[in-house]
């Protein structure tokens, strides 16, 4: 009687169990599927935006997109760093076309060049290799690094002018390298994610107006959110994944099965701040948005495209422009596509986009942006190097899971 009793209450535990999953099953499918009559914004490409560059200039690897208060659009890319020998021939006076134009580009509207500088200069360090742009609320210019040897910031006047660098390079490196080594290896290396001076291989900047604090996903190397004073660059507190503690133990491979993983994994590609002060922190390779307060507690995380390997579904995030920004969209580079969230749910409602080099496609868009209108500004890393426009259609019924390139092309309806 006693093992027909266990044998009972262990059936009943596993019914339990059974119950508990599917429950969860169920609430996740929710999650992921819109419900009938969803609205998400709708979008049209604008294929002769911004006008061609002057002096032959083509871009490299383009990595960072902002709007400014002025909508004014500026991006920074790798110039010719990442230009192939036949793409830069008036550089090596082998031809007449072309050259890499200056890493930092400002634009108008009206898709205008009105301002380009970057580069090495007096005084600072410039990254060996630049990585994401922020226009704070007092007009300066905030650029990170994800080189070998990049573990500092660097800020800027609209100008070029140089302020501040936060950090020096070369202090995140192996124990025993010279400073300025390109090693790739996370183990061994001085400092670290609880370093309260230096930064390991920035990806992007975000600069809160109300406490005047720069949040750093930080990053290629680090595994964490760093905050900072915004003027004296001062470190204030950081935390990793779930709020926990950050450690460097490295993770292995990313395998979509396994349970989420307690830290961030490399790299920890954005960090930026809502209207209502919460976080949303892309963790690229985990293919997870978390979210958290400014002070790092952690509210809730969502996957997007889980299977995804390689490097990862979330790349960046920017917010749709309504007072209550209703939209989160998610460019996603291996995937090749935006993807449309609602920021209450984190739910997926519809994508646009598709691999290829035609406008409305992309190959490796890396980093997203919105102007006061909602439009949409996206920029492609590796042989993508590109800057495309997206304009703002209003919302419209989410009549497919995938848009593709054709949903945002002029004639669509």
């Amino acid at each position: 009687m006693r093992t027909r009793n266990l044998f009972i209450g262990a059936g009943f535990a596993a019914l339990l169990v059974g119950l508990w999953a599917g429950k969860a099953s169920f609430e996740k499918a929710a999650v992921a599927a819109p419900a009938p009559g969803a609205e998400a914004p709708r979008f049209e490409v604008d294929p002769l935006w911004p006008k061609p560059l002057p002096n032959h200039w083509v871009l490299g690897s383009a990595i960072g997109v902002w709007v400014d208060s002025d909508d004014h659009v500026w991006i920074i890319h790798r110039s010719s760093a990442t230009l192939a020998a036949a793409e830069k021939t008036l550089e090596t006076k082998d031809g007449e076309c072309c050259a890499g134009a200056p890493p930092v580009l400002e634009f108008d509207q009206a898709g205008n060049l009105l301002r380009h500088w970057g580069g090495p200069g007096e005084g600072y360090e410039w990254p060996d290799s630049n990585h994401g742009i922020f226009i704070d609320h007092k007009g300066n210019v905030w650029i990170g690094g994800n080189g070998g040897p990049d573990s500092h910031i660097l800020k800027f006047t609209k100008d070029g002018k140089f302020l501040l660098q936060i950090g020096k390079k070369g202090a995140r490196r192996k124990a025993g390298a010279a400073a300025g080594s390109n090693e790739g290896d996370v183990a061994g290396f001085v400092g670290g994610s609880n370093d309260n001076v230096s930064f390991g291989r920035v990806a992007k900047i975000f600069v809160d107006q109300k406490a005047n604090e720069a949040y750093i996903a930080d990053g290629y190397l680090n595994k964490r959110v760093a905050v900072l004073d915004a003027d004296t660059g001062k470190m204030k507190r950081w935390w990793g994944a779930y709020g926990n503690k950050p450690d460097d133990t490295p993770l292995g491979a990313y395998d979509p099965a396994a349970p989420p993983a307690q830290q961030f994994r490399n790299p920890v590609h954005c960090a930026d701040m809502s209207a209502d002060r919460l976080l949303y922190v892309c963790d690229r390779v985990g293919n997870r948005l978390q979210v958290f307060t400014p002070e790092g507690k952690f509210v809730k995380e969502e996957f997007y495209a889980k299977a995804t390997k390689n490097a990862g579904a979330v790349w960046d995030v920017a917010f749709s422009k309504d007072a209550q920004q209703r939209y989160i969209y998610i460019a996603d580079g291996v995937n090749e596509k935006v993807r449309i969230i609602d920021r209450q749910t984190l739910q997926e409602l519809t994508t646009f986009g598709d691999g290829g080099r035609q406008p409305g496609q992309f190959y490796g868009v890396h980093s997203i942006a919105t102007d006061s209108k909602g439009n949409v500004y996206t920029t492609e890393t590796y042989e993508g190097k590109r800057l495309q426009r997206f304009l703002y259609k209003g919302p419209a019924a989410v009549t497919t899971k995938d848009q593709g390139a054709a949903g945002v092309w002029p004639s669509a309806k």
